[in-house]
C-alpha cells in the first residue's frame, strides 16, 4: 500500500485507486502522472482490510475505482465507499463499454464512468480533474450554507434551489428522500425574555449540535426564525428515517447555554418523504410543514409524518427502542434455555441461551420482534455481553446442583464485532466469574464475520485461546460457509432449522442435511440440528449420524428453575433404566 505524503501541499490533488492488481496501480499512477499541471498525489489500495482504514481515515478527493474490487455487489460497495469517504467522488473502471456498464453504475451511486479498452493519459486525467472541480465547487456551496447559517442568515431561495437538486439526484437514483421541517415551540418566549439576538445565538448553536449529528451528504439550513429544514438523502425505509429523528431528539435533550442560562428547548418535527409525499420541492415542503403542525398538538419534543403508515411504524420502532432501553436497566430482560440432547446416548450435552424480554405491558416479547431493534440500534452489544454474563452464572450453579460439564451456549450478534474491546470485555467477564471456558460456546453466523473478516478471525483465535469453543449457526444458508470453516476456529456446525423441518417433504433437504453432516465430521467438527418437532425427523438424523438435536419434540426454551427441574427428571428417569 503506497501512503499519503506527508508533504502534499494543502491544493494538491489527493486520488486513491481501489484495485487489487499493482500492475494496473502503476499503469494508472503513470498516467495521472503523465499531466503536468494535475500533480496529483496518488495512492494505492491493493485489498479491502486497508480499504476501510483508508476512506475513513485519510483525506482524498477522488476515488478511482476498479469494479471488480469489492467485497459483495458493485451497488452496495459503492454505497459504503459514499458514506464511508463522505460522499466523494467515485471514478469507475471496467473493460465494458461506456453503453454497456455506465448506466447502471451511474445509477448506483458512481460519479463517471470510464472503459479501460480506451483509456489513455487524456481521457483519465480530464475524468479526475472534472470530479475534482465538481466537488471542490460543492464544498464552496456547502461552506456558503455553514457561514449562512452561522451568521442567521435566513435565504428561502437558497434551500429551495438545494432541495430541488437533492430531488432531481434522488430521481435520477432511483433513491428515496427525507424532508425533516423542524420548529423550535414557544420560541417567541425566549426572544421576549433574552433578546432577538440571543435567540439568534440560541438557533445558531442548536444548527451546529444537529449538524454534528448528521452525515456529510445531508443538508441543514434555517429557514425561518425558529425554523430548520434537513434534507436527508438515499433513505432506504422508515427506519433510516427514524435513525435521523433519533438523532435529532438526542441533540434536543442536553440543555443549550445562552449567557450563562441553560436552556431546555422542545421542538416539533414534520417529516415528509419523496415520493411518497410529493414529487417537488414545494409540495414536500408544504406537506413537511402541515406534518409539524399536527406534532404540535403533543407534548414535548415530537415529530408526525405526512404519510400515516410511515409515522405509525417509525414511531412503533421508536416507542420499542427507548422501551428495550428501559429494560435493561430495569431487569426485564430474561434468559431461557432449550436443550440440546445427544443422539447416541439421549443425554443433555448442552443448552443453547436465548433471550426473551418481560414488557410490563405487553408480556413476553418474542426475539423475532425486538433483536432487530436492539441490532439496529447498538443496544444487541451490551445486552450480548450482559447474556454472556447470566449464562457463566448458570454454568456455575449448574455443577453445584450437580450437572457439571453442561455446555452452555450464546449467541454472538454482528454488531458485537463493531466493538474493538470485544475479546478484552468477554475475558473480563468469564475471569470475574471463574468459570470452566471450555463450556463455554459462543455461537456465529456468517454474516457476523462480514463486517471486517479479519478483525472477525483474531477476535475468535483470541478467545479460542482462553478455552471458548464456537458452533457456526444457521449453516447452509449463507454463500461462504465453507471458507469460513476452513479458517475459523469453528468446533461445531448447527444445520439451520429450515432443513430439519423440509424432511419428509423435499429430497433436496435430505440431500443438503447428509452433505453438511459428512463434510463437518471429516473436519473433525461436531454438528447439532435445529428445530426437531417429530419422531420422522429424529429417525432421519440418526440414520445420518447427526451428534445432537435441538427443537421442540425434547423441549422448548424454559427458564431456569424449568430447565433444573428438566435435568432433574431425566436424570431420574435414566437411573431408572437401569
Amino acid at each position: 500500500m503506497t501512503l499519503p505524503q506527508d508533504t502534499q501541499r494543502p491544493d494538491q490533488l489527493r486520488v486513491l485507486v481501489l484495485t487489487a492488481q499493482h500492475a494496473d496501480f502503476l499503469w494508472l499512477a503513470s498516467l495521472l502522472a503523465a499531466d503536468a499541471e494535475l500533480e496529483a498525489d496518488v495512492t494505492w489500495c491493493p485489498d479491502l482490510v486497508d480499504c476501510d482504514d483508508l476512506v475513513r481515515n485519510a483525506s482524498f478527493d477522488v476515488l478511482v475505482w476498479d469494479c471488480a474490487f469489492h467485497s459483495g455487489d458493485a451497488a452496495s460497495f459503492l454505497q459504503y465507499l459514499a458514506v464511508s469517504s463522505d460522499d466523494k467522488p467515485v471514478l469507475a473502471l471496467s473493460a465494458e463499454s461506456p453503453g454497456e456498464r455506465a448506466p447502471a453504475l451511474l445509477a448506483e451511486g458512481a460519479s463517471d464512468y470510464l472503459s479501460r479498452q480506451a483509456l489513455d493519459r487524456w481521457q483519465l486525467a480530464r475524468a479526475v480533474r472534472c470530479l475534482w472541480y465538481r466537488e471542490q465547487l460543492a464544498c464552496s456551496a456547502r461552506g456558503h450554507l455553514g457561514r449562512a447559517l452561522a451568521t442567521g442568515v435566513i435565504n428561502r431561495d437558497l434551500f429551495f434551489d438545494r432541495l430541488q437538486q437533492a430531488l432531481l439526484r434522488a430521481e435520477r437514483a432511483g433513491h428515496r428522500l427525507a424532508l425533516l421541517h423542524l420548529n423550535v415551540d414557544d420560541f417567541r418566549s425566549i426572544n421576549e425574555s433574552f433578546g432577538y439576538q440571543k435567540g439568534d445565538q440560541l438557533m445558531i448553536r442548536l444548527a451546529e449540535r444537529l449538524r454534528r449529528a448528521l452525515r456529510r451528504v445531508d443538508a441543514l439550513m434555517r429557514i425561518g426564525g425558529d425554523e430548520l429544514a434537513l434534507i436527508i438523502e438515499r433513505v432506504e425505509d422508515s427506519l433510516d428515517i427514524t435513525r435521523i429523528i433519533r438523532k435529532v431528539v438526542t441533540a434536543l435533550e442536553e440543555p443549550i447555554v445562552i449567557d450563562g442560562n441553560a436552556l431546555v428547548i422542545n421542538a416539533s418535527l414534520g417529516v415528509a418523504t419523496y415520493p411518497e409525499s410529493g414529487d417537488n420541492a414545494e409540495n414536500l415542503m408544504r406537506r413537511a410543514n402541515r406534518a409539524m403542525f399536527e406534532a404540535k398538538r403533543d407534548p414535548g419534543t415530537s415529530y408526525r409524518f405526512y404519510d400515516r403508515q410511515l409515522h405509525i411504524s417509525a414511531g412503533h420502532q421508536l416507542r420499542l427502542e427507548a422501551d428495550l432501553r428501559n429494560a435493561l436497566r430495569g431487569g426485564e430482560l430474561e434468559v431461557y434455555y432449550q436443550p440440546r440432547v445427544d443422539m447416541a446416548t439421549e443425554e443433555v450435552r448442552g443448552v443453547e441461551c436465548l433471550l426473551r424480554w418481560n414488557h410490563p405491558q405487553r408480556g413476553l416479547v418474542g426475539p423475532d420482534e425486538f433483536i432487530p431493534v436492539a441490532e439496529r440500534s447498538g443496544l444487541i452489544v451490551p445486552i450480548g455481553y450482559w447474556v454472556i454474563e447470566q449464562a457463566c452464572k448458570r454454568l456455575q450453579a449448574a455443577a453445584e446442583l450437580g450437572f457439571p460439564g453442561l455446555v452452555f451456549a450464546v449467541n454472538l450478534s454482528f454488531r458485537q464485532f463493531h466493538d474493538r474491546k470485544m475479546t478484552e470485555t468477554i475475558f473480563r467477564i468469564i475471569f470475574n466469574a471463574n468459570v470452566d471456558t471450555s463450556l463455554l460456546e459462543l455461537e456465529l453466523t456468517e454474516s457476523a464475520m462480514m463486517h471486517d473478516p479479519e478483525y472477525a478471525q483474531r477476535c475468535l483465535r483470541e478467545l479460542n485461546q482462553l478455552g471458548i469453543s464456537f458452533a457456526l449457526d444457521d449453516f447452509g444458508t449463507g454463500f461462504s460457509s465453507l471458507s469460513n470453516l476452513q479458517h475459523l476456529p469453528i468446533s461445531l456446525v448447527k444445520i439451520d432449522k429450515s432443513f430439519v423441518q423440509a424432511l419428509g417433504h423435499s429430497a433436496d433437504a435430505e440431500h443438503i442435511i447428509r452433505a453438511i453432516i459428512s463434510l463437518s465430521h471429516s473436519l473433525q467438527m461436531s454438528v447439532v440440528a435445529e428445530g426437531v418437532e417429530t419422531e420422522g425427523q429424529l429417525d432421519f438424523l440418526r440414520q445420518a449420524h447427526c451428534d445432537e438435536v435441538q427443537g421442540y419434540y425434547y423441549a422448548r426454551p424454559m427458564p431456569w428453575n424449568d430447565l433444573v427441574q428438566f435435568l432433574s427428571n431425566r436424570e431420574a428417569a435414566a437411573c431408572l433404566r437401569q
